[in-house]
Order: structure tokens, then sequence, then C-alpha cells
């Protein structure tokens, strides 16, 4: 996983989603549905931690 778009497909393979049209609550809802799946053990804590830190660093970004 290296980019937001491969988030993006991790999410969709479990039919998730996510467009509001602010894309830094895209991210920040994209963060949550990462953490749920980690925590119901459907992802591993390496690709889980990858996924946040993009996540984190495209939202530190957009808000500077």
């Amino acid at each position: 996983m290296k980019t937001i778009y491969d988030i993006q497909q991790l999410l969709k393979n479990f039919g998730t989603f996510i467009y509001v049209g602010d894309r830094i609550a895209d991210l920040e809802l994209m963060e949550e549905e990462v953490r749920q799946l980690f925590q119901s053990n459907l992802m591993e804590a390496k690709d889980y931690q990858v996924a946040i830190l993009l996540l984190r660093q495209e939202i530190q970004k957009l808000r500077s």
C-alpha cells in the first residue's frame, strides 16, 4: 500500500465507497473505516499502520 488510491481500493473490496465532496472529510472517514477493519481483524497490523500514516500525512498536507 503506497497511495491513497490503494487505500480506496482496499476499502472498495469491503464494499465501502467514500465521497463527501470535502477531501479532508473523505480522508478522515477513510481513516475511521480503516480503523474499524483493523479492530475487526480484517486487516494486518502492518497494512493498518501504513494506511493510517498515509491518510494522516495527506490530511496534514491539505491543512497546511
